[in-house]
């Protein structure tokens, strides 16, 4: 699980909340339902204009991702692939089958090397499900990017809604007020639901990404070289230019 996104998302609605408290003013007078309709369900509604139905509804299935996270550095896969090319160089591939990894991916391509596979056949699978997740998890950013970049138009358009309530009823004071605080409310909507939700989920989603196929491009070379029965020690090596420089002596001395 990744923390940080937690604390990012729910730490910075209890900000706001506290911001409210510290202001004197009580929190229940800052929900609005036309707020949320007009900001929530509208920006949906146009993200959902530009994608198909499919693909929005497996959009935000990647959402999970951005949450139930563990971050591996490239150090550690290493350390973990030089013991499996260890085992795989003392007792044959038979070995492999009893090496449990918590990573499916790493686990399915420790497993194809048991099973005999080719170097060919493995990088060519392993590398079109690295490319397929790596799309899936773009397409997510996309559509939450999406979101966040809807959700402020909605809000103006949620301010405009107000302002017109508002004008429409200047003969009776009493109703001025309420339409300002709509009128207002759909502002804040838009900003909060696109900075504080939205966007950062987009950002996490691209990372994510990022940082899995850089890992699995390294799963993948790293595989194929067990295959092939390279000297652990050439495999750490050669696996080293995925690190950053400052990384390398570190791995080095490991």
């Amino acid at each position: 699980m990744d923390i940080a996104t937690l604390i990012g998302l729910f730490g910075g609605i209890c900000l706001l909340f506290i911001a409210i408290l510290l202001e004197g003013s009580n929190p229940a007078s800052f929900f609005s339902l036309l707020a949320v309709v007009v900001v929530v369900g509208g920006a949906t509604m146009a993200v959902m204009g530009r994608y198909t139905l499919g693909g929005f509804i497996a959009a935000m299935a990647t959402f999970k991702s951005a949450i139930y996270f563990k971050h591996v550095t490239p150090t550690t896969l290493i350390d973990q692939i030089a013991e499996i090319a260890d085992r795989m160089r003392k007792k044959g591939p038979i070995a492999l089958e009893t090496v449990q990894l918590d990573d499916p991916f790493f686990q399915r391509g420790v497993r194809m090397i048991a099973d005999g596979y080719t170097g060919e056949a493995m990088r060519y699978s392993l590398e079109r499900e690295r490319d397929l997740d790596y799309e899936r998890l773009e397409d997510g950013s996309r559509i939450f990017r999406a979101l966040g970049e809807a959700a402020p138009g909605m809000g103006m358009v949620g301010t405009l809604i107000g302002l017109v309530s508002m004008f429409g009823h200047m003969d009776d004071p009493k109703k001025i007020g309420p339409g300002m605080a709509i009128a207002l409310l759909t502002t804040l909507y838009g900003a909060v639901v696109a900075n504080v939700i939205m966007l950062p989920i987009a950002d996490k989603l691209a990372n994510r990404a990022t940082e899995e196929g850089t890992n699995r491009s390294l799963i993948i070379e790293a595989l194929v070289m067990i295959r092939d029965g390279k000297n652990p020690l050439a495999i750490r090596d050669e696996l080293a230019s995925y690190l950053p420089l400052h990384s390398r002596p570190m791995l080095q001395a490991a």
